[in-house]
């Protein structure tokens, strides 16, 4: 859904992006890198709103740091 915009369920077209947020107590759709707030990488979603499907992403540039953390 995030490079096609089409649903891979129903093959619905109205895609959103849902951003990922950090907030305090890490709060938020993210994934904690280490101890505070701005080491977090977020985690997007796409949503079909059509039929409610989701999926997560996150971007290619977060990848790295997710395999050094937990690789």
């Amino acid at each position: 859904m995030k490079k096609t915009r089409v649903c891979p369920k129903c093959n619905g077209t109205d895609i959103i992006r849902i951003e990922g947020k950090a907030g305090s107590y890490g709060v938020g759709n993210n994934i904690q890198t280490g101890l505070t707030n701005f080491s977090a990488v977020l985690v997007h979603r796409y949503l079909c709103c059509s039929c409610g499907y989701s999926e997560e992403w996150i971007d290619q540039e977060d990848i790295e740091r997710l395999k050094k953390k937990f690789g």
